[in-house]
């Protein structure tokens, strides 16, 4: 009998360990150092792509491994580099990196260097196997319906259509915008406006709503996005919508009047924003990759303080169904 009870004992016990071990993973934050607006994509044979802006915003660099640490110690690669002159030219920003089909796609932010504030959408395309690897074309600018300010586009495909969302000039500040696409470079429009920044937390310093990332999970597709200055002030926003619903009809759409995950000083985080979603090594969580500095007080303007870093922490879940970014705790 003390055998019977020992054992199951340790049984408990073997059970109890299992289940906290597999539930913790640990990155080795930073995965990357000067890499901001991060965005992670796991192709089909489990390998990690990580592509993100540089501080000099001249080229775009991707890196791959079979762990999302292994990002961290791999070797990068310059897949494409800004023109001399015209399109293209500077601000090359927020890269992602997209598998269509059997085809490689890259969508990004840029702007002519004689006018470096006419940024756009711009798109390149490689159908390499491996995307740092064979050539990447130029597809072109991405059109929208008004010809302002647009950045951060991110594509996602539901109930066999496929979507883009994406930051634009709305008013007096950026919007997040969400049109059907014809084809992975074409939009058919109508172009809907889900979120501006109309929150106090929305318009510290510049009125933003940029840098949408889409997570499809329990029933529901949530997009989070960023906002305010790229500062201290910078935090993230929820959008969410019942997936039974019309994406395209706006009053379907709900967002947190308060920020999902932000500034906290006690763990030296300061500014997380830019996400994206990807999966851990055994596909049971959500991992979110992000950007955040590890200090608060920059030197000049924001945009030239090269130390955002690409940071790795898993989603948790409420009760409810929503992402819970657990605000404080640390990654």
């Amino acid at each position: 009998m003390k055998t019977i009870k020992i054992l199951t004992t340790f049984l408990i016990l073997i059970t109890f360990f299992s289940k906290s071990f597999s539930q913790t993973t640990a990155y080795n934050n930073p995965i990357a150092e000067q890499r901001a607006d991060p965005w992670v994509w796991k192709d089909t044979d489990s390998t990690y792509y990580l592509i993100a802006t540089v501080p000099e915003y001249d080229r775009i660099v991707i890196r791959k491994a079979k762990t999302i640490n292994g990002l961290g110690t791999a070797q990068e690669t310059e897949v494409w580099h800004k023109y001399d002159k015209g399109e293209m030219s500077t601000h090359i920003w927020a890269p992602e990196l997209h598998k269509i089909g059997e085809k490689w796609y890259i969508y990004f932010a840029a702007a002519p260097i004689d006018d470096k504030w006419k940024i756009r959408i711009w798109i390149l395309s490689n159908s390499s196997q491996d995307p740092m690897q064979g050539e990447w074309k130029k597809e072109g600018q991405l059109k929208t319906e008004n010809d302002s300010f647009s950045l951060d586009a991110t594509t996602f495909e539901f109930k066999g259509k496929r979507y883009l969302a994406w930051a634009q000039r709305v008013g007096d500040g950026t919007g997040i915008l969400l049109s059907e696409m014809k084809d992975p470079t074409t939009l058919t429009g109508p172009e809907i406006v889900l979120s501006i920044p109309e929150y106090e937390w929305e318009r510290k310093k510049y009125n933003v709503n940029e840098g949408p990332a889409v997570l499809i999970k329990n029933g529901k597709i949530f997009i989070s996005y960023s906002a305010s200055a790229t500062n201290h002030n910078y935090c993230m926003g929820l959008l969410w919508i019942d997936e039974k619903e019309d994406l395209m009809d706006i009053s379907n759409w709900h967002k947190s009047p308060a920020p999902v995950f932000s500034t906290n000083d006690d763990f030296n985080r300061f500014g997380p924003g830019h996400n994206s979603f990807t999966s851990s090594e055994d596909g049971k969580d959500v991992v979110m990759i992000y950007h955040a500095r590890n200090y608060k007080e920059i030197i000049g303007h924001e945009l030239d303080d090269p130390n955002r870093a690409t940071r790795a922490r898993i989603v948790y879940w409420t009760k409810s169904g929503f992402p819970d970014f657990m605000q404080s705790k640390e990654d």
